[in-house]
């Protein structure tokens, strides 16, 4: 069987983190949402998704698929109604097309057009990323979720007897190092992901997820409802905070209620802000509207796309955006909206020319053992040219 997880409006609504990746390849939890599918479906993963990204997000079919809308998380009674579709019908909730059943030619030729099938209604709830916010907002019960589905059934390795634990909901994996620091699992479990590390005097609180391969420096401060990515090494003080993979906070400095891409790195004693000094709702810059939208919250902080970095002491307003290769630095605060591939600060802004980037990237990539191939450069010129708009910076 393979699971086929589509795309649809909610792209659009989660630029610019779906610029470099389908909505089901983002993470919310321990897991990204296609990792979710594949874990309780054991099946293949495929994506339907923009035409620039297929080359690396691969689509293909088999002779039994289903089509899932990859901005949707599962839970077991989204996945009982799925079990009951039959070959041709799709499973609707109000007007949100959640999953359907096909063939390896029906499947092949699907586009999100629902004419001509069989409709079956869906009464529940379901947690849906349709906004950037999304995924800092659910990302706590997330963690539970994921939790409990990654554990079942399994025991946990030992943690080292010179930390404290409060609680006993912590999950180690093999080749974890954790020493000296507190673990608070009272209000949300903790997992420690596959030789992550956690450096003496940390002070982890529940529901948090370390991802394989990821680092907690010495002394951090982390609240609930936070996830770090596989690759990531962090310090500092964050709350209810995903950051995706391959990315760096290494140092001192603030990221609360925030969502940061791949591949992006914040410098030492920088800080977003999460709550207007008037208390009044946070607006962020939506890319399907071409404008700031209101989205209801009094805490909301930065949002970060893939490649973007800033230098030390950089201070972000509340509800920033920050596009893929956005690179910040100078004193003051940065606009709420900084443009991708985009290069300055308060003072002055101007292109991020496409070739320099490049090169950039290339030597990020070789510090981690990985190859900047064609495909990638491909994606990153199509995004160039697709945000074009937004730069007007006159040069």
């Amino acid at each position: 069987m393979t699971i086929i997880l589509f795309d649809d409006s909610a792209r659009d609504s989660l630029l610019p983190l779906t610029f470099t990746r389908p909505v089901a390849a983002l993470r919310i939890g321990i897991l990204t949402i296609a990792e979710k599918w594949a874990g309780y479906l054991q099946g293949d993963i495929a994506y339907l998704t923009a035409e620039y990204l297929q080359r690396k997000f691969k689509l293909y079919a088999s002779a039994h698929n289903i089509l899932i809308n990859g901005s949707v998380c599962p839970d077991d009674a989204l996945l009982e109604a799925i079990a009951g579709l039959k070959e041709g019908e799709v499973l609707q909730r109000k007007d949100v097309l959640i999953a359907a059943k096909f063939n390896e030619a029906d499947a092949q030729d699907f586009r999100l057009n629902t004419r001509g099938l069989k409709v079956i209604p869906y009464a529940g709830e379901v947690v849906r990323i349709v906004y950037p916010e999304d995924i800092f907002l659910k990302n706590k019960e997330e963690i539970k979720k994921d939790f409990k589905l990654i554990t079942a059934g399994r025991t946990s390795a030992p943690l080292s007897t010179t930390n404290t634990v409060l609680g006993e909901n912590i999950f180690v994996e093999e080749g974890v190092i954790a020493e000296c620091s507190i673990f608070n699992t009272l209000q949300g479990p903790v997992y420690l992901g596959k030789n992550s590390e956690v450096w003496e005097g940390s002070l982890i609180r529940g529901a948090f997820a370390l991802c394989g391969n990821s680092q907690v420096k010495m002394g951090s401060k982390i609240y609930p409802g936070t996830t770090i990515g596989p690759y990531c090494r962090v310090g500092g003080e964050i709350n209810n905070a995903v950051i995706q993979s391959y990315s760096s906070k290494g140092h001192e400095g603030y990221l609360g209620n925030s969502v940061v891409g791949e591949w992006c790195n914040i410098g030492a004693d920088s800080n977003n802000s999460n709550l207007k000094n008037n208390y009044t709702e946070v607006k962020l810059w939506d890319y399907s509207r071409g404008k700031p939208r209101n989205t209801g919250l009094q805490f909301c902080g930065l949002i970060m796309a893939d490649h973007a970095k800033c230098g030390i002491n950089t201070m972000f307003n509340t509800g920033t955006v920050a596009g893929v290769f956005a690179n910040v630095f100078g004193g003051g605060f940065p606009p709420h909206f900084i443009p991708d591939f985009s290069w300055g600060g308060p003072s002055s802004m101007e292109t991020y020319r496409l070739e320099k980037a490049v090169e950039t990237v290339e030597k990020v990539f070789l510090r981690r053992n990985k190859v900047f191939d064609d495909t990638e450069k491909q994606i990153l010129t199509k995004i160039f040219d697709l945000t074009k708009q937004y730069r007007n910076f006159n040069n």
